[in-house]
Order: structure tokens, then C-alpha cells, then sequence
């Protein structure tokens, strides 16, 4: 999500928020993204619509659960702590309807280069911002030529032959964590690539980001995760399209990033 950032598509998770509900709903890191708010206050009034849609959630009986990631790590040393009813967690775990055990984590304990060069991960986020803004203008030449939505900064990453690398030991790192705790699964964030895959007999599935992609996961009655792409599913007023009232109900959701 990155709260703080300029990029953020903070609009379209609004509206994602106030059109679904949920039993469950865990917010898997990266939520505030305090390293872009130290370099700069950026807190638009729409921040604090979804901060309180959050917590009015939870108050309506929602289990809102937060799992801190990489940009909001200071949160990690309130494991535990309940705050306005969000509670927050190092790392939870969530059993689904059909009785599958998920382990689900943000993730960057996985990734070397924050792990061991966060100056690196750092110079590595600023290079990531100026890509969506170059994404962004991209996109508004896009649409004043009467063309859709098309991620310049996705396509970019899809090409870079180290890019593919750092996804695929990423994802059977994250893996290899899910079976040493027994887990049928597992449910993550942290490298902005929202997929649903199965790795000899574990479940691994990442929600993606609201940076570019507007993706989420959900929980199904029969216990099954599905992807929401909330770009193509939304009926949305930054679109000049009239909101619709109907909600959708999963058991859980699962949004990040």
C-alpha cells in the first residue's frame, strides 16, 4: 500500500475497502511507508479516510490483522499490541474453510538484499519510484490517446533477466519457510507480484500491491484463494464511473504492499 508515497493508488484501495467485507482482513506490511516519509511528509487527507475505514472495520467485527513489513518495521516492536482493535503480528497464521493451514508474512526476512544491504533495498525503492512515475505519465499519454491501462514498470521487470531470478529464489525461499512449519501454504507480499501457485504440494500465493497493480487475495467459501484484480473489477470514481453499493463478501482478505 505505502502510505506516504505519492504513487500509491490510494484511491482505488479506498474504494476497494469500502466495497468488500470480510471475516478476516490482514494487511501483509508495507502499509506506511515510513522510509519515503522520512524523507518527506506526504499524508493526504484520503490516508487517513482508509486509516479509520480500518478501524471502523475492526469495530464492526472484522479480525483486521497487521503483519509489518520492510518500509514499516517499526511497528514490529509491537508485536502482539492491539491497537483501536488492528492487531499486529510478526507472523500470523490463518486456517481456511476447507481446513488448510497458511502461514502468512510479509516476506523481506526472504530477501537478501535487505537483509544484508539496506542501502541497496534503499537505493533500490528510489529507482522503483521514479519507474512509476515514468509509469504514470506513460499511462496519461495512454489514456488521452483512448488506449487502457498498461504497466510500463511490470513489463520492464518481467524483461530483466535478474528480476525474474530475485522473484523465483524469493518465492522458493518463502516456500521452504511454509513447509518447515508444517504449513500447507503460505500468503506473502514484499515483492509486488501478485500470483496464486502451487510448489510441490505447498500453496504460495503473494497479494501483490497498490502501487501499480491493485491486487488483493480472498478467501472463497469452499477455502479456495482467488485473486481480485481490482483495476478490472471496480466500478470506480477516478474513472468517472458511479460507484456501485453492492459489497463483496469473502471470509478473508488479504491485501499489502
Amino acid at each position: 500500500t505505502h502510505l506516504g508515497l505519492k504513487a500509491s493508488r490510494t484511491e482505488y484501495l479506498y474504494d476497494f475497502l469500502r466495497h468488500t467485507e470480510s471475516e478476516y482482513l490482514y494487511l501483509v506490511g508495507d502499509i506506511i511507508d515510513i522510509w519515503k516519509i522520512k524523507r518527506g511528509w506526504y499524508w493526504p487527507e484520503i490516508n487517513n479516510r482508509i486509516v479509520r475505514l480500518l478501524i471502523e472495520k475492526a469495530s464492526r467485527g472484522t479480525h483486521v490483522i497487521y503483519v509489518p513489513g520492510n518500509h514499516d518495521e517499526f511497528f514490529r516492536d509491537y508485536n502482539d499490541f492491539d491497537f483501536s482493535g488492528i492487531q499486529i503480528k510478526l507472523r500470523a497464521e490463518h486456517i481456511t474453510e476447507d481446513g488448510k493451514r497458511l502461514l502468512i508474512l510479509h516476506g523481506d526476512e526472504f530477501d537478501a538484499i535487505t537483509l544484508n544491504n539496506k542501502w541497496i533495498a534503499k537505493l533500490g525503492s528510489e529507482a522503483y519510484d521514479l519507474l512509476i512515475i515514468m509509469n504514470h505519465w506513460f499511462n496519461w499519454v495512454r489514456r488521452k490517446l483512448g488506449f487502457g491501462y498498461w504497466s510500463l514498470s511490470k513489463h520492464i521487470k518481467n524483461k530483466v533477466k535478474k528480476a525474474v531470478n530475485y522473484v523465483s529464489n524469493f518465492e522458493e525461499a518463502v516456500v521452504h519457510a511454509a513447509r518447515q512449519h508444517d504449513a500447507d501454504g503460505v500468503v506473502c507480499g514484499h515483492i509486488h507480484h501478485a500470483v496464486i501457485t502451487d510448489f510441490d504440494g505447498i500453496n504460495y500465493a503473494n497479494c501483490g500491491d497498490w502501487v501499480e497493480s491493485c491486487t488483493a487475495l480472498a478467501e472463497e467459501e469452499d477455502g479456495k484463494l482467488r485473486l481480485i484484480h481490482w483495476l478490472e473489477e471496480s466500478a470506480d470514481l477516478i474513472d468517472g464511473v458511479q460507484l456501485h453499493e453492492d459489497r463483496n463478501r469473502d471470509r478473508c482478505v488479504v491485501t499489502a504492499n
